[in-house]
Parts: structure tokens; sequence; C-alpha cells
């Protein structure tokens, strides 16, 4: 049994290229890092849960991981047999011997040994002095990618400034077919979207990505578990392929892309030394015609084009392109707020409030915005570029959420009306009086249900008290109600002033 712990989005991926993808455990594990005897021990344990590709839409992580990774008991410690690794690395040189059979040997006479992943583990420890070059055999449909060292000056014309243009540069393994397009620069953006132009120029799609460690393709480089980018990890899921990154420092782990990128600096951008270029557009119209008399030429080695042995070895093993090519989508870890949205750009999209203070995923495209909650999609929006705005679905609400959220101006005076105009003009006045209508709704609330205590009529004579004297509060128009005030007949002799009085000074004393 294994003795490495996944994460749960890596045994995904491990049952993915399984089942989806039809690879082999071997070519598995280099893809995700792992010991290929922890990739068939996933396997087996799927297969023993009834499972199946696609996974079940509703099964999220924790139950994935109760059915895959029950709880073991803790063994106790003792003492274990090392074998002599000298004698294991002498044996592996000799035909059909392999390091499962020796392991095999080694457990015959010592059960308590090490475990398989355990034994291959120390073994490379004790020979990772051993840098034997090893030449390697490429099938067709493998691919690397890479950036060349060279860059191209391109002159603004209207401000004469220099910009330097990156150079991506993707070769077949089979044939050497060579691709190649210029990038302002090596981020994200540039670096999905040259995978898929590729895609489409060799007119399928390959089994095995090798790329460089570059931080737009592999988020933290590992020698035995890269992280890669969430978005290149959505690539290669939308096309089906395994990605396989080459060590840091290793170049020979994707010596073909080395030698395709000194191919094109030779035969492509050194012949454009002496040119000058305005704008990336003919920068790339004049790659494309070299590029095609490179696939063209004849390689001395072999006396066949690169483009011939496309046809005749990687071309047929190629994978059909999907319907539409990848869209680039932009992913972030996040967390709900307790208002139960997620910020991304700073605009706000709801999830369902029982996932306030959780931690989420956030894909974006251009055109919609999607939520993952451990690895459940729970929340789609479409776009918006508004800053500070929300972008909020009813039914992720909490219950008395929906029902304030029904409340509006209109049906607030609609409601007024019903009992009289002095009523109407003082629930306007209170809805304008805020700066936002929603802070007087339940000021509002409050002064329509007094109805329930006092009536309509004394509601609709209260407010009629209130008017002149600006009263537009709940507490006011209650205070009223209270003290009977509305009962009571207004002093009209008070409220007049007379024209004339020795105090009253009129209107010629300013003049």
């Amino acid at each position: 049994m294994s003795q490495e712990r996944l994460t749960m989005r890596k045994i995904r991926e491990v049952l993915r290229l399984k089942w989806e993808c039809g690879l082999s455990e071997r070519a598995i594990a280099r893809s995700c890092s792992i010991a290929r005897s922890t990739v068939g021990e996933y396997v087996r344990r799927a297969e023993a849960a009834g499972l199946s590709w696609p996974l079940p839409a509703d099964l999220d992580e924790a139950s994935l991981f109760r059915l895959l990774c029950p709880t073991r008991e803790a063994s106790s410690s003792r003492i274990i047999p090392c074998p002599d690794w000298s004698v294991i690395h002498t044996e592996l040189h000799k035909k059909s011997v392999t390091l499962r059979l020796l392991w095999v040997e080694y457990r015959e006479a010592h059960p308590g040994g090490y475990g398989y992943s355990q034994f291959c583990e120390h073994y490379r420890e004790w020979a990772k002095r051993l840098k034997p070059s090893m030449r390697i055999t490429h099938i067709g449909g493998e691919k690397a990618f890479d950036y060349a060292g060279q860059t191209v000056p391109i002159v603004n014309p209207e401000t004469g400034e220099v910009r330097q243009a990156q150079i991506f540069v993707g070769v077949l393994g089979a044939s050497s077919y060579t691709y190649a397009e210029a990038h302002w620069s090596q981020g994200l953006p540039n670096w999905i979207s040259a995978h898929v132009r590729m895609f489409a120029f060799i007119g399928g799609v390959p089994e095995i990505i090798v790329p460089d460690n570059l931080k737009a393709g592999v988020t933290h480089p590992c020698r035995y578990e890269p992280d890669l980018n969430p978005t290149y990890h959505d690539l290669a899921q939308h096309y089906g392929v395994a990605i396989i990154p080459a060590r840091v420092r290793k170049p020979k782990d994707k010596a073909k892309a080395e030698v395709a990128v000194q191919v094109v600096e030779r035969w492509i951008l050194a012949r454009l030394r002496n040119m000058t270029f305005f704008s990336l557009a003919s920068l790339n119209q004049a790659i494309r015609e070299l590029l095609q008399e490179l696939d063209a030429r004849p390689m001395r080695h072999l006396g066949r084009s690169r483009r011939e042995l496309f046809e005749a070895l990687d071309q047929p093993a190629l994978k059909p392109l999907p319907e539409r090519p990848y869209e680039f989508a932009l992913w972030k870890k996040a967390k709900v707020n307790i208002d139960y949205h997620v910020e991304f750009e700073r605009h706000y999209y709801s999830v369902p409030y029982t996932l306030s203070r959780q931690t989420v995923y956030v894909r974006a495209t251009e055109s919609t915005l999607e939520i993952f909650y451990q690895g459940q999609r729970i929340a789609s929006h479409l776009r918006s570029t508004l800053p500070g705005r929300l972008s909020t679905q009813t039914e992720h609400m909490p219950p008395a959420h929906q029902h304030y959220q029904e409340w509006s101006p209109d049906r607030f005076t609609r409601w007024a009306q019903t009992i009289g105009p002095h009523t109407t003009q003082l629930i306007q006045a209170v809805l304008g009086s805020r700066k936002h209508p929603q802070q007087a709704y339940r000021s509002c609330l409050g002064i329509l249900h007094l109805t329930q205590r006092y009536g309509e009529e004394r509601l609709e004579a209260a407010c009629r008290r209130a008017l002149p004297a600006s009263i537009f509060s709940y507490k006011g128009l209650k205070n009223i109600l209270a003290a009977k005030l509305d009962q009571a007949e207004p002093d009209e002799s008070s409220s007049v002033i007379p024209s004339s009085h020795e105090n009253i000074r009129g209107q010629n004393y300013y003049t």
C-alpha cells in the first residue's frame, strides 16, 4: 500500500488521466510526480469503491476522501533491515530486471521490510550521485514547450521606444515539428494562448506536455510534486492532456525543446537580425514565413523534413481537437465574507449564505464568473466590471433577506396611497430624506404599521399635523398619536402672524 498521502485534487487528476486519457500508470506517475505504485493503489481503491469517470457530480472532496483514504492505524516502531543498495544497483543493469522484482525478492527474504514506495525512494536517494545521461526515445504525440533566450526588438513608430518581444517555441518529440510565435511577455495570458494556437497549428492534441518551470505554468516548482498554475491545469483538463514539468535546472528533461530553441534562434531569429519591426503582428508574420521553410527543409542526419516526419509519426498519434478552443480563465482563492459575497476585481458576487466565512475558488472568464467549493460549482454569474457593486442572486440569500429584498419605494408609496394623501406625502418625504432609499425602509414599515394600533384615520390626521412641522420619523408620528395631538383642533389664531407690530421691522428696514 502506498505510503504517500495525496491531495484530493491530485487524486482526481490521477483518475482523470487513467480513465479519460487512458494513460499508463508510469505516464501518470511522471505527470503527477508520484510513485507508480501510488497511482495503481488509488486506481484500485477507486475501482473497489465502484467509481468511474466522470466522478458523480454530488461527490464532494470530503466524501471522496472517505471512500479512498480510510483511517489507518499507526504502525508500531520496528527495526527494518536495509538491503545492499550496491547489489540492487548492479542487478538493475541485467536484462528484464526491475525494481519491483528486486523488491519482491527482498520482501521474501525480509517480510517485515520496506514497502515498495519506500524501497524505491531509499534506492533513489542512494543512487542520486549517479547521473548517467540517457538517450530518450520519443513516441508520436509527445511535445515540449519553452521560451527562447533571445528576444527581438520592436520599435514604436510614434515614440521610437524599443521593446523586446519574447519568442515562444514548441516542438513535437518524434518528428521535431516546430512552432514559434512572438509575445510581449511570458505572462499567463500569453502562455495559455500560445498553447491554444499551437494545438490549432498542429491540428490535434498530444498525450503529454513537457513545459519549463516558468511562473505562468508552474506555481511552485518541486522535483516531486510541482504545483501547476490553476489556469494551466484547467487548460490541460479541457484538452485532455497530461502535464509533466521538467525538473528545475534539468535541461535534459526537455532536450527536444532546448534543441528546438537553438534551431529557431539560428534559422529564424538570426535571419531577422537586420530587419526592423514596428509591430508584434509584423514580427509574427515574418516568423510564420520562415517557420514554414524550417519545417519543410530536410534534416541532414535523417534526409527527411520535419513536416514529412510529422505526417508519418506524430499526426496519426494526435488526439482530435475539442469542439471549441479553450477560453482563458483566471483562478483565484477567496474567502466568503459574512454578507455571503466574494470579491473579484473590486466587484462582489454572491454565494449560498450557508458558506459564509468558507474558502472557495473563483474561475473568471471574459464573460462569466464561476465559484467552486470542494470541487463543486456552487454559483455562476455574468462577469461585471463595475467596482464596488453587487451581483446577488435571490436564491443565495437567507429567507429573511429575501423577504426584505421584496420591498421597494414604489411599494411603500402604493401602500400609503391606500391610507390618504398626507400619509403618502410623509412616506415620500421619509424616503427622500435618506441618501439611499433602503435606509428608510424600516422607518416606513414602522409608520405604516401604526395603523394596526391607531387606525388609518388617526394616522392620516397625524401625518397632516407632522408635515408642517417636518416630523419625518416613526418616533415623531408615534408621539403625536400617543399624545392624541392628531385629535386636537389646531389653534389657527396662534399661527397667524400680525401684519404690523412694534417688534416687526418690516422689509424697508434693510433697504
